[in-house]
Order: C-alpha cells, then structure tokens, then sequence
C-alpha cells in the first residue's frame, strides 16, 4: 500500500501544478498586451508597414522580460520577403475597397514571425507550436483598423501562454517537449508567415507533434447570447486523441462550451483552410484553431479594446494552456487517424 501510495501522489501534484502555473494567466495582463497592440502608435500592424515591425518589437521585449530565449539561442525572428496573391477575410463578402485593392494585386510582402523556444526535458526534440497572428489591415485613408480582437486578442494569448510555462520551467516543473510561441505575421495577406515557416521549419515537421492556432478569442458573436463558449476548428480532422485530450481538458479545469459548427466539413464559411494553423494540418500535423467568430466590428476600424470580453480572453487562453501542457507532458504524441 505505502508503494501505492507512493507512485500515486507525484501524478496528483502534476495535475495540480499545471492549474496553478494556469491561474498566473490574467485579464489585467491580457489588457496591457492588447492594449498595446491596439493602440493608434501601431497604426493597424499591417505586415511590412512601420506598426507591425513596432509590435514584432514589442514581442521580442515581452519574450526577454520573461527570459524566453530565441531558438537555439539565435535570432527571435524569421524573416520573410514573399509575394502575396490574395488576402484572407473570415466574412462572406469583403466590401472594404483597400481590401478589392489587395486581392487585385501582387505584391512582394516583407514580415517576420517571432520564435520563442521553451525547451523540453526527457522529450525534447518533439515540439509543440503555439501560433497567432500579430497583423492585422493597417491604416486606411486616415483610418486606422486596430485590430483589438483580430487578433491583437489572441497574441497577447501567447505571452501569456509563454510566461506561464518560463514560470513553470523556473521553478523545474518545465514541459517534458518543447514548446515553440510563434506569433506569425502576414495572415491577413494569405497566411503568408505560417506558410513560410512550415517550408522553412527551424524544427522538423515530422518531431512537430501539434499546432494550437489562436485567432480572435476576445468577443461573442451573432449566434451566441453568453460570453462561455469557443469555437474549435480541425481539432479532430488529423487526430481523434488530439480531440479527446482537448475535451477532456476543458471537462475537467475550465468548462467552457465547445462549439464545433464551424468544425463541419460541409461549413461554407471554410474557416479550417483560412487561419495559420491550416498550413500546419496541410503537412499532416494535428492542429486545433481557437475562434470566437466574426462580428459586426470584424475587419473594421471600430474593433477596438473597449469591447473586448477580457474574462471570455482569460478562459479561453487558460484553456489552451492547459491543454499545450497536457499535449507537451503525456507520455505519448497525440496519434494520427
């Protein structure tokens, strides 16, 4: 009994660690990031233009106030300078004139994501990849699209996401994989920086064991009358275990309502090909896209930080804490279908 007793109780510590190191995520922090990001001196954070290269920036000082280095020690950023076709709208009829502009014309884009590496233990050259976009559409004719919800909302999930498990790894509790927070620039001119990455891996895809892909977690949409629920998109389509961990995750810490409309193959929104984490799923990695749904701010000037639901950000970014833990601290890699 005592050799029971004994080989039990480090697994119950574990599980009650990871919803400590979970609660250091807050609304009070997430407004600063986003706030930050919104703000009129960012002008938008169009990939290429002076706001996004001020935002990359402040990524790089938040991963160094947290002392997350770069990978392997290099350099934070991949830079990229590639040719954009087309630009990605999450809404069936993009009525914005600069947008008609963009989807007329080629145009070589200069951007960078940002590498923040967490270095696992025993399993460390498998890795996990946490991705949202920092960019968004820039200013306009005077008009500056901020941007609060798509998606400075979800990049300040990842710092948040980031100095937990740096909190976790000082004080020796860090994940057994690694763990790569990736914000990704060029999203909104065709998922420009994640597609790049995935053909210019600093890991190999192949040890890339899953991607969570945030975007827009900070507002309630048409459908919804409450702020407790978020959509999931792909979470099953590459890895049915990779699915299960996910609700079992939310079932047992956060209880937040999983809403899979979206998830539907038959969807004519296609919202599983038009965020970053679909150039992951397209190199057979599983992957799960966080979404809160578009609304009627969505890809316009008026999204702006006084109508962002910071409790809503709070669980939904705890929620995939959680659940990144729970992929880079289990025994085996989520299984492919």
């Amino acid at each position: 009994m005592r050799i029971l007793v004994f080989l039990i109780f480090p697994l119950i510590c574990f599980s009650q660690e990871n919803l400590r190191y979970a609660n250091t995520i807050n609304k009070e922090d997430l407004f600063k990031h986003i706030s930050v990001f919104s703000s009129d001196s960012l002008e938008g954070r169009e990939t290429g233009k002076p706001g996004q290269k001020k935002a990359a920036k402040y990524i790089i000082e938040s991963f160094k106030g947290i002392n997350i280095p770069p990978f392997k020690r290099k350099k934070y950023t991949q830079k990229f300078n590639v040719k954009s076709d087309r630009h990605v709208c999450k809404c069936e009829d993009c009525d914005l004139p600069f947008m008609k502009r963009i989807l007329r014309k080629k145009r070589m884009v200069r951007g960078e994501n940002i590498l923040g590496y967490i270095e696992g233990s025993d399993l460390k050259e498998e890795l996990i990849i946490i991705t949202a976009h920092y960019d968004h559409l820039g200013k306009h004719d005077s008009l500056v699209f901020y941007g609060a919800d798509d998606n400075a909302s979800g990049t300040a999930a990842t710092l948040e996401i980031a100095e937990a498990f740096m909190i976790a790894k000082k004080e020796g509790k860090g994940p057994r994989r690694s763990v790569l927070i990736m914000p990704v620039s060029g999203e909104e001119k065709g998922l420009l920086g994640s597609k790049y990455y995935t053909e210019n891996p600093v890991y190999p895809l192949e040890n890339t064991v899953a991607n969570l892909n945030i975007d827009m977690i900070g507002r309630i949409d048409d459908w919804h009358t409450h702020s407790n629920y978020v959509y999931l998109i792909g979470s099953d389509r590459l890895s049915t275990e990779l699915h299960e961990i996910s609700e079992e995750t939310n079932k047992k810490y956060v209880g937040l309502e999983l809403d899979y409309t979206y998830n539907d193959v038959d969807d004519p929104n296609r919202y599983y090909y038009r965020s970053d984490h679909y150039n992951f799923a397209k190199n057979n990695i599983p992957v799960i896209f966080y979404f809160n749904g578009v609304h009627e701010d969505y890809h316009k000037p008026s999204d702006t930080i006084d109508k962002i639901d910071l409790e809503k950000t709070e669980k939904i970014t705890k929620l995939i804490f959680l659940t990144a833990w729970e992929i880079a601290n289990r025994n085996k890699r989520p299984t492919l279908n």
